[in-house]
């Protein structure tokens, strides 16, 4: 056996000192040999030795560059949020037709991330034609499928998926959410006998999920009962405590309230380009972002971590989350012309083609509206608010990443009501603190008169008007969102009130509101 195949094998085995050593005898024998230091990397990456491994991809890729060699190299830059950079390595590793569906499928997970779900198509096709039977590589997919439109295709992959592994969660997550259920059309009964099946607690998580939405799309108030009980079990895995948010919106308010610091009075970047879709998820980002790429000036740049990568960055914390009370207490010292700088060069990497001006719709960004407005002086700032017990229910009902810095509120119903109040006070700070700066948009205004509140946002973003604009469910572009099949209709009041389904499970939430001064009519 070679010694790259020995290393390779230990690597599968997670033996890392045995990868380690076969590795470092590859590299003894020839240095000029890339596959050596390649090895090297995935066991240093594995080891946790993330700086080392950088350091280990960049010499397999100057000794000679690989397909392989080159997407793994991509996919640990994006891991590192280094977009830029990963998106030239994908590039790259593609031009060299790699013909092994390994490489193809990392490459179409990096373009993934990277937000450019049109490009991840070719290489998961082909990666699936090489390994029909890989159904990880199947639903990656199904899912590019789903988020460039391509429902039907979408539905086929998942399809067959379930056809050779019935009880996989994910696919019967992903086909529950894919489109609106009907009397005729659902899958309640298999989704019933997956449940009964579940092998683990995640399994049961996603399948619960499934049947919640179905069932909710159905009108059927037992989805409360599968939510409650999905929910419990996360919040009970992540270990969340509200104070962990409340830690969050304190420092916000003490920094923004107290002196002004280095971030409120230096002059920022004059970039006229970003509109920050903002606001609590769920309350129709997805849909202002889409009425907006329609215009031929503006370009969706998708739910970007560029300020708060940017804000962690120049903050300089230890803490590897991206956000927490030490490093917003941190940020008050950050020079906003070098902040919006970092936001800028962090965000072109994600814009798939020259326009005037782009959005970046990551609802968190409502956290950040203090930074925006100092470092970014010119970019326009849109926050969508909707009633706030159909926001409660949204949130709740909604299986968000369970990795995310942003979202471990939504997994208990009075949570999520004390978060909405957190966000609620803090919009009327921002508002406060920059009149005129945010144009704050009611989701049911809009619903209610379509074209008078689509020319209110289109003159606040100092855009012209374009019809196209009204015709948002024409856009062709992608959406990553679970807003997708809602966006591709017509505007319809669907939506209002959706709450009541549920009034009297969601009775605590709306009392709790109601005590806190917040109308839930």
């Amino acid at each position: 056996m070679s010694l790259e195949q020995q290393a390779r094998d230990a690597l599968e085995r997670d033996d890392l000192l045995g990868a380690t050593q076969a590795a470092k005898a590859i590299v003894l024998q020839d240095r000029d040999a890339p596959v050596g230091y390649f090895l090297l990397a995935i066991a240093a990456e594995q080891a946790g030795q993330i700086d080392n491994a950088v350091l280990l991809f960049d010499a397999a890729v100057q000794r000679g560059p690989q397909a392989e060699h080159l997407a793994q190299q991509a996919r640990l830059l994006s891991l590192l949020r280094r977009d830029g950079e990963a998106a030239a390595a994908s590039k790259r590793a593609l031009a060299l037709a790699p013909a092994d569906a390994r490489t193809l499928d990392t490459i179409g997970c990096v373009l993934t991330r990277l937000g450019d779900h049109e490009g991840a198509l070719g290489p998961f096709t082909a990666a699936v034609a090489r390994e029909p039977g890989n159904l990880d590589y199947r639903y990656n997919l199904a899912a590019a499928s789903s988020f460039t439109g391509r429902v039907e295709d979408a539905r086929h992959h998942y399809e067959e998926i379930l056809r050779a592994d019935p009880g996989n969660a994910r696919a019967h997550y992903a086909l529950a959410i894919l489109s609106r259920q009907t009397p005729e059309t659902n899958h309640l009964p298999r989704l019933k006998r997956a449940l009964a099946a579940a092998q683990g607690p995640g399994d049961a998580l996603r399948i619960r999920y499934a049947l919640a939405k179905e069932l909710e799309d159905l009108g059927d108030p037992t989805a409360f009962e599968h939510l409650k009980a999905a929910n419990a079990q996360q919040k009970s895995a992540l270990g969340y405590d509200f104070a962990q948010d409340a830690e969050i919106f304190d420092a916000l308010e003490t920094v923004f309230t107290k002196p002004a610091g280095a971030l409120r009075e230096a002059p920022g970047h004059p970039d006229t380009a970003p509109i920050f879709v903002v606001g609590m998820p769920r309350t129709g980002t997805t849909l202002i972002d889409r009425i907006l790429s329609s215009h031929p000036e503006v370009v969706s740049a998708g739910e970007l971590q560029a300020m708060p990568v940017a804000v962690k960055r120049l903050a300089g914390t230890a803490s590897k989350k991206v956000i927490d009370a030490e490093t917003i207490a941190a940020s008050s010292t950050i020079d906003p012309a070098q902040l919006g700088r970092a936001y800028i060069e962090q965000a072109a990497h994600h814009l798939p083609e020259q326009t005037p001006r782009f959005i970046d719709k990551l609802p968190a960004n409502f956290l950040y509206i203090g930074h925006i407005a100092a470092a970014l002086p010119h970019a326009r700032i849109v926050c969508l608010r909707r009633n706030p017990m159909d926001t409660v229910w949204s949130n709740y009902k909604n299986l968000f990443a369970s990795q995310s810095a942003y979202y471990a509120y939504s997994y208990d119903l009075l949570d999520t009501a004390r978060y909405y109040a957190r966000f609620d006070r803090l919009m009327a700070l921002w508002e406060t603190l920059f009149p005129g700066r945010i144009l704050q948009l009611s989701y049911e205004g809009l619903v209610a008169d379509q074209e008078v509140q689509t020319r209110r946002l289109i003159d606040f973003c100092g855009l012209d008007w374009d019809d196209a604009c009204l015709h948002f469910h024409e856009n062709t572009a992608a959406v990553a969102t679970p807003s997708a099949a809602q966006v591709r209709r017509p505007l319809n009041a669907d939506a209002v009130g959706r709450w009541r389904t549920h009034e009297r499970a969601l009775e605590p939430a709306r009392v709790w509101l109601e005590k806190q001064g917040i109308s839930t009519g």
